[in-house]
Protein backbone atom coordinates (compact mmCIF):
# COMPACT_ATOMS: atom_id res chain seq x y z
CA UNK A 1 0.00 0.00 0.00
CA UNK A 2 1.35 3.16 0.87
CA UNK A 3 3.34 4.35 4.19
CA UNK A 4 2.28 6.27 6.60
CA UNK A 5 4.43 9.71 5.42
CA UNK A 6 1.41 10.12 2.82
CA UNK A 7 -1.40 9.81 4.93
CA UNK A 8 -1.31 13.43 5.85
CA UNK A 9 -2.36 15.60 3.20
CA UNK A 10 -0.33 18.55 1.98
CA UNK A 11 -2.43 21.54 0.59
CA UNK A 12 -1.51 21.10 -3.37
CA UNK A 13 -1.84 17.46 -5.07
CA UNK A 14 0.75 17.08 -7.82
CA UNK A 15 -0.26 15.71 -11.25
CA UNK A 16 1.76 14.05 -13.60
CA UNK A 17 2.09 16.69 -16.54
CA UNK A 18 4.93 18.12 -14.54
CA UNK A 19 6.94 14.90 -13.88
CA UNK A 20 8.06 13.62 -16.98
CA UNK A 21 8.56 10.02 -16.93
CA UNK A 22 7.48 6.67 -15.01
CA UNK A 23 4.45 7.85 -14.13
CA UNK A 24 2.11 4.77 -15.03
CA UNK A 25 -1.22 4.52 -16.38
CA UNK A 26 -4.41 3.59 -13.96
CA UNK A 27 -6.38 1.22 -16.29
CA UNK A 28 -10.05 0.83 -15.74
CA UNK A 29 -10.82 2.67 -12.64
CA UNK A 30 -13.17 4.99 -12.99
CA UNK A 31 -15.58 2.53 -15.23
CA UNK A 32 -18.36 1.76 -14.25
CA UNK A 33 -19.33 -1.67 -14.24
CA UNK A 34 -23.02 -3.69 -13.94
CA UNK A 35 -26.14 -2.11 -15.50
CA UNK A 36 -27.92 1.38 -14.83
CA UNK A 37 -30.31 1.44 -11.40
CA UNK A 38 -31.54 2.88 -3.40
CA UNK A 39 -27.58 3.71 -3.77
CA UNK A 40 -25.35 2.81 -0.99
CA UNK A 41 -21.82 4.13 -0.74
CA UNK A 42 -18.45 3.59 0.65
CA UNK A 43 -17.07 6.46 2.38
CA UNK A 44 -11.68 6.99 3.39
CA UNK A 45 -5.64 7.11 3.71
CA UNK A 46 -4.49 7.70 0.40
CA UNK A 47 -5.92 4.82 -1.79
CA UNK A 48 -2.86 3.06 -4.22
CA UNK A 49 -4.51 2.25 -7.51
CA UNK A 50 -4.60 -1.36 -6.95
CA UNK A 51 -6.05 -1.31 -3.89
CA UNK A 52 -9.35 0.98 -6.05
CA UNK A 53 -8.95 -1.53 -8.52
CA UNK A 54 -9.18 -4.87 -6.38
CA UNK A 55 -12.02 -3.36 -4.20
CA UNK A 56 -13.83 -2.80 -7.29
CA UNK A 57 -12.90 -6.74 -8.56
CA UNK A 58 -14.41 -8.08 -5.39
CA UNK A 59 -17.78 -5.74 -5.29
CA UNK A 60 -18.41 -6.34 -8.43
CA UNK A 61 -18.11 -10.55 -8.63
CA UNK A 62 -20.17 -10.25 -5.56
CA UNK A 63 -22.73 -8.47 -7.51
CA UNK A 64 -22.71 -10.36 -10.37
CA UNK A 65 -23.03 -13.40 -8.43
CA UNK A 66 -26.01 -11.96 -5.94
CA UNK A 67 -27.99 -9.62 -8.27
CA UNK A 68 -26.97 -10.30 -11.99
CA UNK A 69 -24.83 -8.81 -14.55
CA UNK A 70 -27.65 -6.21 -15.32
CA UNK A 71 -28.95 -5.90 -11.91
CA UNK A 72 -27.00 -3.16 -10.65
CA UNK A 73 -24.39 -0.15 -11.40
CA UNK A 74 -20.80 0.26 -9.76
CA UNK A 75 -18.77 3.36 -9.84
CA UNK A 76 -15.97 3.77 -8.85
CA UNK A 77 -15.45 7.85 -7.69
CA UNK A 78 -11.87 8.32 -6.62
CA UNK A 79 -8.82 8.52 -9.46
CA UNK A 80 -5.44 8.21 -8.62
CA UNK A 81 -4.04 11.60 -10.02
CA UNK A 82 -1.75 12.62 -7.15
CA UNK A 83 2.15 11.14 -8.01
CA UNK A 84 4.19 10.09 -5.10
CA UNK A 85 8.30 10.16 -5.68
CA UNK A 86 10.94 8.34 -4.25
CA UNK A 87 14.97 8.86 -3.33
CA UNK A 88 16.01 5.93 -4.54
CA UNK A 89 19.49 4.88 -2.82
CA UNK A 90 22.25 2.49 -3.52
CA UNK A 91 22.81 -0.32 -1.21
CA UNK A 92 25.79 -2.14 -2.38
CA UNK A 93 29.49 -1.90 -1.85
CA UNK A 94 31.59 1.79 -2.01
CA UNK A 95 27.80 3.37 -2.88
CA UNK A 96 28.57 5.97 -0.44
CA UNK A 97 31.23 6.74 -2.93
CA UNK A 98 28.15 7.30 -5.68
CA UNK A 99 25.74 8.99 -4.22
CA UNK A 100 25.08 12.23 -2.58
CA UNK A 101 22.88 11.43 0.51
CA UNK A 102 20.04 14.15 1.12
CA UNK A 103 21.65 16.66 -1.22
CA UNK A 104 19.37 17.40 -4.54
CA UNK A 105 16.45 14.64 -3.05
CA UNK A 106 14.03 15.43 -4.90
CA UNK A 107 12.74 11.84 -6.06
CA UNK A 108 11.56 10.15 -9.29
CA UNK A 109 8.15 9.26 -9.76
CA UNK A 110 7.00 5.78 -8.43
CA UNK A 111 2.94 5.52 -8.76
CA UNK A 112 0.44 7.24 -7.76
CA UNK A 113 -2.22 7.62 -5.57
CA UNK A 114 -5.63 8.99 -4.81
CA UNK A 115 -6.46 12.02 -2.24
CA UNK A 116 -9.09 11.31 0.08
CA UNK A 117 -10.62 13.66 2.54
CA UNK A 118 -12.90 12.51 5.41
CA UNK A 119 -16.55 11.44 3.92
CA UNK A 120 -15.62 11.68 0.43
CA UNK A 121 -17.52 9.42 -0.95
CA UNK A 122 -15.15 5.75 -2.59
CA UNK A 123 -17.42 3.60 -4.31
CA UNK A 124 -21.01 3.68 -4.96
CA UNK A 125 -23.51 1.23 -6.26
CA UNK A 126 -26.68 1.51 -7.26
CA UNK A 127 -29.25 -1.50 -7.72
CA UNK A 128 -33.37 -1.72 -6.42
CA UNK A 129 -34.41 -1.68 -3.08
CA UNK A 130 -34.78 -5.65 -2.83
CA UNK A 131 -30.87 -5.68 -3.17
CA UNK A 132 -30.19 -2.95 -0.52
CA UNK A 133 -28.46 -6.18 2.19
CA UNK A 134 -26.28 -7.95 -1.54
CA UNK A 135 -25.19 -4.33 -1.96
CA UNK A 136 -24.06 -3.76 1.79
CA UNK A 137 -22.36 -7.19 1.78
CA UNK A 138 -20.69 -6.48 -1.49
CA UNK A 139 -19.10 -2.77 -0.20
CA UNK A 140 -18.68 -4.40 3.48
CA UNK A 141 -16.20 -7.01 1.19
CA UNK A 142 -14.55 -3.97 -0.77
CA UNK A 143 -13.48 -2.43 2.76
CA UNK A 144 -10.83 -4.94 3.33
CA UNK A 145 -8.85 -3.32 -0.14
CA UNK A 146 -8.66 -0.33 1.77
CA UNK A 147 -6.15 0.64 4.52
CA UNK A 148 -7.98 3.07 7.55
CA UNK A 149 -11.68 2.95 8.62
CA UNK A 150 -14.56 2.92 5.48
CA UNK A 151 -18.09 3.49 6.57
CA UNK A 152 -20.91 2.28 4.31
CA UNK A 153 -23.94 4.73 4.00
CA UNK A 154 -27.65 3.98 2.38
CA UNK A 155 -28.14 7.36 0.07
CA UNK A 156 -31.21 9.54 0.36
CA UNK A 157 -30.70 10.38 -3.28
CA UNK A 158 -32.25 8.54 -6.26
CA UNK A 159 -29.70 6.41 -8.28
CA UNK A 160 -26.34 8.55 -9.27
CA UNK A 161 -28.72 11.97 -8.91
CA UNK A 162 -28.40 14.84 -6.98
CA UNK A 163 -32.55 14.80 -5.93
CA UNK A 164 -34.09 12.78 -3.43
CA UNK A 165 -35.86 9.58 -3.82
CA UNK A 166 -39.08 11.04 -2.35
CA UNK A 167 -39.37 13.84 -4.41
CA UNK A 168 -37.86 12.08 -7.47
CA UNK A 169 -40.85 10.72 -9.66
CA UNK A 170 -43.17 13.58 -8.60
CA UNK A 171 -40.26 15.93 -10.55
CA UNK A 172 -40.52 13.50 -13.08
CA UNK A 173 -44.34 13.75 -13.65
CA UNK A 174 -43.87 17.35 -13.15
CA UNK A 175 -41.33 17.14 -16.54
CA UNK A 176 -38.88 19.21 -14.01
CA UNK A 177 -36.79 16.01 -14.66
CA UNK A 178 -36.29 14.41 -18.32
CA UNK A 179 -34.25 10.94 -18.50
CA UNK A 180 -30.87 11.32 -19.79
CA UNK A 181 -28.57 7.76 -19.74
CA UNK A 182 -27.99 6.79 -16.57
CA UNK A 183 -28.81 10.28 -14.76
CA UNK A 184 -31.28 13.08 -15.01
CA UNK A 185 -31.42 16.45 -16.63
CA UNK A 186 -33.54 19.71 -14.59
CA UNK A 187 -35.76 21.50 -16.57
CA UNK A 188 -35.91 24.97 -14.22
CA UNK A 189 -39.05 26.80 -14.04
CA UNK A 190 -38.03 29.75 -15.72
CA UNK A 191 -36.80 30.24 -19.68
CA UNK A 192 -38.44 30.31 -22.83
CA UNK A 193 -42.61 30.27 -22.64
CA UNK A 194 -42.88 28.90 -25.94
CA UNK A 195 -40.02 25.87 -24.70
CA UNK A 196 -42.03 25.37 -22.06
CA UNK A 197 -45.49 24.85 -23.95
CA UNK A 198 -43.72 22.29 -26.28
CA UNK A 199 -42.41 20.67 -23.33
CA UNK A 200 -45.62 19.88 -21.70
CA UNK A 201 -47.73 19.29 -25.18
CA UNK A 202 -46.18 16.25 -25.84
Amino acid sequence: MVSDEYEQLSSEGEGGWGLGRGVGVCLGLCLPGGGPYSCPELTVSPPHPAALEAARICANKYMVKSCGKDGFHIRVRLHPFHVIRINKMLSCAGADRLQTGMRGAFGKPQGTVARVHIGQVIMSIRTKAQNKEHVVEALRRAKFKFPGRQKIHISKKWGFTKFNADEFEDMVAEKRLLPDGCGVKYIPSRGPLDKWRALHAA
